[in-house]
């Protein structure tokens, strides 16, 4: 698959502010390893978390394919939350996280185009002008799940050929989404959960891709064998009904 990667300099101070997060820690805060995906919902659990507990959260967001790695290799952390379960299931097989899991939220994929373009999305990917995109942006479907369903839906429109020439890959959900919002691309796939985050829907229009296109985002966190005693506390949050609000309201689908 022919791939065009932007320049990471072009964005680097951009990409700090989206990407390393955190609550400011006091000794010992909980570290999360999480999908891109997430990074507003979690942004407003972990800070509510603290007001409430005391306790810090850190969060580190990116690919989950990347992550599991990562993990494999050592990397310490107390929570892993993936954008595809199966990561997490090949973690515990490997017998290096406490249990497979549990099931926090299922996913949605929505095409994107900068506020300004006079492109409309109004037939969602089937009526965009593709000969007025340059550059389509998604995230890397070798280890990024939306990256994953985002190729599974262009390939089920029959738009796959077409919208490959003019791919560029984000690491992870959250550059592609940038990569839109900024007029890098001219449109792209992102995570719903991403489109609909106030900072990004006053740069961006979105419209929703059915479920049908993509195999199901089924996003399952696990206490890794690494995790510290506070871990557990912010765990239990997250699968508490104001957590799943949360979740609910930045377009997720929650058990």
């Amino acid at each position: 698959m022919r791939r065009r990667c932007l320049a990471a300099a072009a964005f680097a101070g951009g990409l700090v502010g989206w990407l390393s997060t955190g609550v400011a820690a006091a000794d010992g805060p909980v570290r999360v390893l999480a999908a891109s995906d997430l990074k507003f919902a979690l942004d407003e659990l972990a800070a509510t978390y603290q007001r409430q507990t005391g306790q810090a959260v850190q969060l580190s967001l990116g690919s989950s394919g990347q992550y599991a790695q990562q993990i494999r290799h050592g990397l310490p952390a107390d929570i892993y939350m993936s954008a595809d379960e199966d990561f997490v299931f090949d973690l515990a097989q490997a017998g290096l996280t406490r249990g497979r899991g549990d099931l926090y939220a299922q996913g949605r994929i929505a095409a994107m185009v900068p506020m300004a373009s006079p492109l409309s999305l109004e037939s969602g990917l089937r009526g965009l002008d593709w000969a007025s995109v340059g550059r389509f942006a998604i995230a890397n479907p070798q280890h990024a799940p939306y990256g994953r369903a985002a190729q599974q839906a262009l390939e089920r429109l029959g738009l796959w050929e077409l919208a490959k020439p003019k791919l560029v890959l984000g690491e992870n959900a959250a550059l592609a989404t940038q990569f839109v919002a900024t007029g890098a691309a001219q449109a792209g796939i992102t995570a719903l959960s991403l489109a609909l985050a106030p900072e990004v829907a006053r740069l961006a229009r979105h419209a929703v891709i059915t479920a049908d296109l993509h195999a199901p985002l089924r996003q399952r966190m696990v206490l890794l064998k690494t995790a510290r005693p506070a871990a557990a506390g912010f765990y239990r949050f997250l699968q508490a009904a104001p957590a799943r609000a949360v979740f609910q309201r930045y377009g997720f689908t929650t058990g």
